[in-house]
């Protein structure tokens, strides 16, 4: 008999987008459906469930009858993808994002590796859905550099936007953790639980959903602010992980590193040690500039897209660091948090 399976989408104000992404779903569904069989007896939910949407994101959503749809106040993605856990009936939960498009194989793909030993969840990659826009096309270099390349077979992170679990093993570890209320860092918080707990994580390289990169520089650089800030939160949760977790590495560590000592070179100088200040300056800036300018030319594999890439990141970088500043403040001190957040995206 074959395992149940749903579908379970968070969307908070994504009425450009929900349509393409509930068309793909239900194709992956279908496809998986009729590959077993006319006498299958798979079954495929989808559900969906939305955040306090402020836009026209539920008349969307009423057009596809089959999809069952669940809305609850703004709490955040995380709070959103458990209570659509909790609504499910299926075994085995696969987890997409709003602003990503399954591919029609996607189910058929994942679903065999439950049948290796030990794994309780599996992860899938990303494909481009606006291959058009430069800012999107190297944001996605990035990324396939970094699954293909860095991603062991057994990593232990995954993405939300791409990814399969058991359901007794969601519930044990407790689901996602909605204290996380951005789509930054709630990914990192269950992955880490899975794999602390002795479970294992597959990576399907080949398992993907095409995904709306960031096309604006201005919302990306938002975007990375938010991932530092929360990434305070997810270190004191689990400082294990502070080293690297096999997507993230040493780039991801040097470059905040080297941010701060930009920074301390303003201060030194101000307190009077100029010498030491146009150290930490000139050994700052060089080395941003040449990690940045090497991973930019070594990943676009152009050298016009690399250097545009190469001052993306440097500013990227600068963000970051500036979110993870912003978070040490707030959570060193214990203040309540607040959502910075706007709709829900998966990116890096």
């Amino acid at each position: 008999m074959s395992k149940k399976i749903s579908i379970i989408i968070p969307v908070y104000n994504c009425e450009k987008k929900i349509g393409r992404t509930l068309q793909a779903a239900l194709k992956a569904a279908d496809t998986y459906r009729k590959s077993g069989g006319e006498e299958s007896d798979r079954y495929v939910e989808i559900i969906l469930v939305d955040d306090g949407s402020t836009d026209n994101t539920k008349a969307e959503i009423t057009k596809y009858p089959t999809v069952k749809y669940f809305s609850q106040k703004n709490a955040g993605p995380a709070a959103a993808r458990n209570l659509g856990a909790q609504e499910a009936r299926g075994e085995i939960l696969f987890f997409t994002d709003a602003d990503c498009l399954a591919h029609s194989d996607w189910l058929e793909l994942i679903m065999p590796h439950f049948e290796k030993p030990g794994v309780a969840a599996v992860a899938g990659s990303y494909g481009i859905a606006n291959p058009e826009n430069r800012l999107s096309r190297s944001i996605y270099r990035e990324i396939i550099y970094r699954h293909m390349l860095l991603m062991p077979e057994f990593p232990s992170y995954f993405g939300s936007f791409n990814f399969a679990i058991y359901r007794e093993v969601f519930q044990k570890v407790g689901g996602f953790n909605p204290a996380y209320r951005n789509a930054s860092g709630e990914d990192n918080d269950l992955s880490y639980k899975i794999s602390s707990r002795g479970y294992k994580i597959y990576f399907a390289k080949d398992a993907l959903v095409d995904h709306y990169h960031p096309q604006v520089l201005k919302d990306y650089l938002e975007q990375q602010y938010r991932h530092g800030y929360w990434r305070v939160q997810m270190y004191r949760d689990h400082p294990r992980m502070v080293k690297g977790d096999g997507y993230t590495f040493w780039k991801d560590i040097a470059e905040t590193v080297l941010v701060l000592a930009f920074y301390f070179s303003f201060v030194a100088v101000f307190l009077g040690f100029f010498t030491l200040g146009a150290c930490f300056l000139g050994l700052s800036v060089c080395a941003l500039l040449g990690i940045n300018i090497a991973f930019g030319i070594k990943i676009c594999g152009d050298l016009k897209d690399g250097l545009y890439f190469s001052d993306v990141m440097i500013l990227r970088a600068f963000s970051r660091a500036n979110g993870f500043l912003a978070g040490c403040e707030i959570f060193f001190k214990k203040k309540t948090t607040q959502n910075i957040g706007s709709e829900y995206s998966a990116t890096i």
